[in-house]
């Protein structure tokens, strides 16, 4: 089936890859505002980011890559920036952004998006949304929004069908930070104030 490219004409340039070339924890105050695009069959839906969470390899234990650990699933982490990571977690697909250089495995978690583009689309993905603020309030909920899946694992993030381009300035007082979500069991790691967000933004997971 031939994708429908009618929805916003033209296409948002993505993001030079130079982009990526930051420390992590700075790519995930940076990637706040940025608009997040996939293109389906569907059409194109977006959303700009609010809510990221870096992980960062192997000296920290709520990454997947702790200790240089190296499996199918975290070879993309390995490699160079800007390529998409994808993961199944409780049947719930979630996307990372893979920083770091190569063999230094770190990435950004995305864990919430606010809809710019294809909200009618996004509505019919997640029919059991009960308001709009619920349908991209959470890294499983924006993939099933977006339809981002496993299929998207690898791929560079710098042209179609996932991509991220230029999308709003969030300032320095629009943006917060706090201990990442659901890593309870990740030691002294459950601490760190990795997870940054826009302030006020209604679609922030927590």
């Amino acid at each position: 089936m031939t994708r429908r490219r009618n929805l916003v004409h033209p296409l948002p340039e993505p993001l030079d890859q130079s982009f990526y070339n930051q420390s992590t924890l700075q790519l995930a105050q940076s990637l706040l505002g940025k608009l997040l695009l996939k293109e389906t069959d569907e059409g194109i839906v977006a959303g700009f980011i609010v809510e990221t969470e870096a992980y960062m390899g192997p000296e920290d234990r709520a990454a997947h890559s702790f200790n240089n650990k190296r499996t199918k699933r975290t070879a993309i982490m390995f490699g160079e920036p800007g390529y998409a990571y994808t993961y199944v977690m409780h049947t719930h697909c979630l996307f990372n952004v893979v920083s770091g250089s190569v063999d230094d495995p770190k990435a950004v978690l995305i864990r919430g998006v606010e809809p710019y583009l294809g909200q009618s689309v996004m509505e019919k993905r997640r029919p059991k949304a009960r308001k709009l603020s619920q349908l991209t309030n959470g890294p499983g909920k924006l993939t099933k929004a977006l339809g981002i899946t496993m299929d998207d694992y690898g791929n560079k993030l710098d042209h179609p069908p996932l991509w991220i381009a230029p999308g709003r300035t969030v300032e320095d007082e629009q943006m917060n930070s706090g201990p990442r979500i659901g890593i309870d069991n990740s030691g002294e790691a459950r601490d760190y104030p990795w997870r940054f967000w826009v302030d006020g933004n209604a679609f922030i997971s927590k």
